[in-house]
């Protein structure tokens, strides 16, 4: 059943992708297919070089450009978001249209853990609806130390 979902969500993805190139007066070529395809059916945060070592197993021509590009339409049409983490480098996450998370991240290990809760986001549309704020997006970033990490920071300071 979760394999069937994903896989018409990964379907639709591409789709409305191809609409998104096809309207702004882009080329659709091969290349551009794959790095799309290969970033679409990952899960969890790439950088640009990663993807490209994912899409050269498959594909050993296409340049970082071409990844670089193509993440950037990803984002601009909201099937991907670019985030940062902290670091200097950006990662990349595939964002399924209607679905959202958000992020705690460790500070020792680096280590990126999703989560969802609907208190958060209720109370968001709350606030902005006390100041008759529209929200059209937004981030939530929590840093601090995973559990593994806190254990032993706990440790050595004891």
């Amino acid at each position: 059943m979760i394999i069937m979902k994903m896989n018409f969500i990964f379907i639709m993805d591409k789709k409305i992708f191809k609409e998104y190139v096809k309207s702004h007066g882009l080329r659709q070529s091969a290349q551009r297919d794959l790095v799309a395809d290969t970033f679409l059916s990952h899960q969890g945060h790439s950088s640009s070089e990663e993807l490209l070592a994912a899409v050269r197993k498959k594909d050993p021509k296409i340049g970082l450009t071409t990844v670089y590009r193509t993440l950037k339409l990803l984002t601009r049409c909201g099937l991907a978001a670019e985030r940062k983490f902290n670091r200097n480098t950006s990662y990349f996450e595939a964002i399924p249209q209607g679905k959202h998370h958000d992020h705690l991240i460790c500070l020792e290990c680096g280590r990126i853990l999703e989560f969802e809760n609907p208190t958060i986001e209720s109370l968001q549309a709350l606030v902005a609806q006390e100041h008759r704020f529209i929200i059209s997006h937004h981030i939530l970033e929590l840093y601090g130390y995973c559990r593994d990490c806190a254990q032993q920071r706990e440790s050595d300071s004891g």
